[in-house]
């Protein structure tokens, strides 16, 4: 099973957004701020998403983990 998206509390740079996306995908965190400072150099809305997973994920200790009964 997958890492649940959330933004971690410890490695964040800014907000841990980088940190978050890369422990989900399971690549590294460096490798994942260097994907993301590189599309900022193409034409898009990158920092304006940025902003947006900062707001709408949950920080890693606000998350609480679902339970099947």
């Amino acid at each position: 099973m997958s890492a649940p998206l959330v933004r971690p509390r410890q490695h964040r740079m800014i907000a841990g957004v980088c940190a978050g996306l890369a422990r989900r995908f399971g690549i590294s965190r460096t490798t994942m701020r260097v994907l993301f400072l590189l599309s900022c150099l193409l034409p898009g809305p990158q920092f304006l998403l940025y902003l947006a997973l900062w707001i709408l994920l949950p920080s890693e200790g606000d998350h609480k983990e679902s339970t099947a009964w």
